[in-house]
């Protein structure tokens, strides 16, 4: 299959034309759901199927482990190929690459002025014009709201979207049906798009549901799931 045949027929359309269109440039969105369900392979599939529109992507780790994310890649960009018989993959890959720097940061011991700091660094003086940035791992419930603040006018400012996994870092969080915890309801206000994720054990899929947009609270099933066995959006 042809890369552009691939674009066009990914699920990833169904995921932006769910949020009317896609994220949009200066806006924050959030995946959030408990630990393990595959924040961060969503993550990465939606950074793969921008890659391969030729969009530059930065993802942010704060997990401590760079080539765990740079596997994700790999077995990511491995399971479409397969799944849709992608000509010349090896090729495909290489050519990607060049289009997304994978950074590592500790956010215990790097504040978020010297995260952002270094971002606009490589976007302004690095010669890579990010269109997206992903910040993996990121303890989006134990930052104050002051420093979500400053993310969103960073996008606004570098003109990117930025993209969140987040996880809940307290053992007693209460979640709700829709995979989302009470603790990040004092910043759902600075987030554009908010979408939960579930495993539901019936359907053995992690169930997407958006709900947040922009100004409207919503709970909107968005017609794409991931699937735990390949771990990609799908439909």
């Amino acid at each position: 299959m042809e890369i552009q045949e691939l674009i066009k027929s990914s699920p990833l359309r169904v995921f932006e034309e769910s949020i009317d269109g896609g994220l949009g440039r200066g806006n924050l969105g959030v995946l959030v759901s408990r630990h393990g369900v595959g924040k961060t392979a969503c993550l990465v599939h939606l950074a793969t199927d921008k890659l391969l529109r030729g969009e530059q992507v930065i993802h942010v780790s704060f997990s401590g482990n760079v080539e765990h994310v740079i596997n994700w890649y790999k077995e990511v960009f491995n399971e479409i190929s397969e799944e849709k018989g992608m000509n010349n993959s090896s090729k495909v890959y290489s050519d990607i690459l060049a289009n997304r720097v994978v950074m590592n940061f500790s956010q215990e011991t790097v504040s978020i002025d010297k995260v952002l700091n270094s971002l606009e660094t490589l976007i302004k003086h690095g010669s890579f014009k990010a269109d997206t940035i992903l910040f993996d791992g990121y303890k989006l419930t134990k930052a104050n709201v002051g420093d979500v603040r400053k993310i969103k006018a960073f996008a606004k400012k570098l003109n990117v979207e930025v993209w969140f996994s987040v996880s809940p870092i307290r053992k007693d969080v209460v979640y709700n049906e829709y995979g989302i915890p009470d603790t990040i309801d004092p910043y759902t206000e600075v987030v554009d798009i908010m979408i939960g994720l579930r495993m539901d054990e019936q359907l053995n899929k992690v169930v997407m549901t958006l709900v947040k947009e922009h100004d409207k609270k919503m709970t909107k099933l968005m017609g794409v799931c991931l699937d735990p066995k390949t771990m990609l959006i799908s439909m």
